[in-house]
């Protein structure tokens, strides 16, 4: 009897090991800790700023004068220079809701209502292969959520993030350097194909096309 005993209660301890070991396993591969990684290793530091959203993220490291664009949940990124960021757009059910660019009037926020489909952010680089980058803060999925932002409120922080982007735009231009494309672990062989994105009505045409996950 003693030796069941003993059994029972290795079996009993080795369960909860594995239990606490699955548990701190899907704690660390969550998507947006992955996400967080992968930027802190492109960019070399904690970001500055941080945005997470759609399997995807962007980062800012206000010291080194660098941002960093992940998706595929931190599988594929791209470094940036801050001054290689030309704009940012808040895009609302695909119409421009928002925005501000380099040399331009900010457009502000004239409806504060929630969104139908997506609520996104794009921001606009002066790159040729890749001009843009889109973050989903909101779909009509996420309303099915538990403790998911309304779309209004994803509408809000969106906003807010314009008028960052605006202040950091406003700033005078760094010296110049060379712009870095940075692989992380777990790359895929090919490079992330653009896919296409609906048009965005606007009264300003941007010649840049839309990669939106």
């Amino acid at each position: 009897m003693d030796d069941i005993g003993r059994l029972i209660a290795l079996m009993a301890i080795a369960g909860a090991a594995f239990t606490v070991l699955g548990a701190a396993f899907v704690w660390y591969l969550e998507d947006g800790r992955r996400i967080r990684r992968s930027l802190k290793k492109v960019l070399r530091a904690e970001p500055h700023a941080l945005l997470i959203g759609g399997g995807k993220g962007v980062g800012f490291d206000f010291g080194a004068n660098v941002v960093a664009v992940t998706w595929d949940t931190g599988a594929w990124c791209l470094e940036y220079r801050i001054d290689e960021l030309m704009g940012a757009e808040l895009i609302v059910d695909g119409q421009v809701a928002a925005r501000t660019h380099r040399g331009e009037q900010r457009r502000p926020l004239d409806q504060f209502s929630g969104a139908q489909e997506h609520v996104r952010l794009r921001f606009v680089f002066d790159d040729t292969a890749y001009p843009d980058f889109i973050l989903d803060l909101w779909t009509a999925a996420d309303q099915s959520r538990r403790k998911a932002a309304t779309a209004a409120e994803t509408v809000q922080e969106g906003n807010r993030w314009i008028a960052r982007m605006e202040s950091l735009l406003r700033r005078p231009a760094p010296r110049r350097g060379s712009t870095l494309a940075v692989e992380t672990p777990k790359v895929q062989a090919a490079a992330p194909p653009p896919t296409a994105d609906a048009a965005f009505d606007d009264d300003v045409d941007d010649e840049t096309p839309d990669h939106a996950a």
